[in-house]
């Protein structure tokens, strides 16, 4: 195995990528002016065949959904580099999917679970934000009855007991960032 280029941003990545064509790619999620997801998206849309492992420190299921959906073909903690990283590059390699035994666990915990609309997203992302119902129905132009429906909804579909626990979740998840 040989290293061919490093990279410090999601842009950085799509354009080392594009020079080296590497067999394997490791993209963390969170890097700056473009997301891992994102980078992902970017590269998999020039060469669809691109393999790439996500090495992140993030396990919410949310996060490894998007990865995953955006074409990466293994997801891999980076607490576990010294103990998973050979094997998990040379199953991707091999043209296996690999995800570690944790994301795994979460991934399953929540399968089935009803997923939160796009307008439920926003509203969360509001309340995370520190703003009451009549401030996101303002920016939302929606009625604040919409609004407590909204956050019922949330609250449901997350098994919250209230919107506190509701953001703690959604972050913990992956489902928002701050």
């Amino acid at each position: 195995m040989q290293l061919v280029a490093e990279a410090a941003t999601g842009r950085e990545a799509v354009q080392e990528f594009r020079k080296h064509r590497p067999d394997i790619t490791l993209m963390d999620l969170q890097m700056p002016d473009m997301g891992g997801v994102e980078a992902i998206i970017a590269i998999r849309g020039e060469f669809p065949n691109a393999r790439v492992i996500v090495l992140t420190t993030y396990a919410g299921d949310a996060q490894v959904l998007r990865a995953l959906n955006a074409g990466a073909r293994g997801y891999l903690l980076k607490g576990k580099i010294n103990t998973e990283l050979l094997e998990t590059i040379r199953a991707v390699y091999a043209g296996q999917k690999r995800i570690s035994p944790e994301v795994a666990a979460e991934l399953a915990e929540h399968a089935g679970e009803e997923e939160l609309s796009e307008r439920e997203l926003e509203v969360l992302r509001l309340v995370a934000s520190g703003n009451a119902n009549k401030e996101i129905a303002s920016q939302l132009s929606i009625g604040e009855d919409t609004v407590k429906r909204h956050v019922t909804n949330i609250l449901s579909k997350l098994q919250a007991n209230d919107r506190t626990h509701a953001v703690t979740i959604g972050l913990k998840r992956g489902i928002i960032e701050l």
